[in-house]
């Protein structure tokens, strides 16, 4: 846990990221996973894993919950908690990473799975992002 982010919130968060997973679309993996994003301005933002019979249209939960994030205007993202049904918690996918990586570079991730948690930092995920910098714009 950050020293930012209390346990309540991280529950809440999990809470959030648990029901979203229910909700994912996973007929083809049959791996659901359930994402929940806080922004600074406190407002929690869900997503989950939606499958495509092509393949590389599906969408992970993390950028899900990116996206709904950005619609309400919100770019500055303070802590990630997912939550899947397998064995051992599951960082993000690496694309799900580089999204994140664009609207912050140090987030703290959360994941919980078969009574495990695990915690990382965004920075650790993705030690070498490609960034606005990358395109020489800072």
């Amino acid at each position: 846990m950050t020293s930012a982010h209390d346990r309540a919130m991280v529950e809440r968060l999990r809470a959030t990221a648990e029901e979203a997973m229910r909700r994912a679309y996973a007929p083809y993996s049959g791996f659901r996973v359930g994402a929940a994003l806080l922004g600074r301005d406190g407002g929690v933002f869900p997503g989950c894993n939606v499958e495509n019979a092509g393949y590389s249209s599906t969408i992970c939960a993390e950028r899900t919950a990116v996206t709904s994030a950005v619609v309400r205007g919100v770019r500055e993202l303070e802590l990630l908690v997912l939550v899947t049904e397998s064995d051992e918690p599951t960082p993000p996918c690496g694309v799900c990473r580089q999204v994140l990586v664009e609207f912050a570079p140090d987030l703290p991730v959360i994941s919980f799975a078969g009574g495990r948690e695990a915690r990382w930092n965004l920075a650790e995920l993705l030690p070498h992002p490609f960034t606005p910098a990358s395109l020489g714009r800072v």
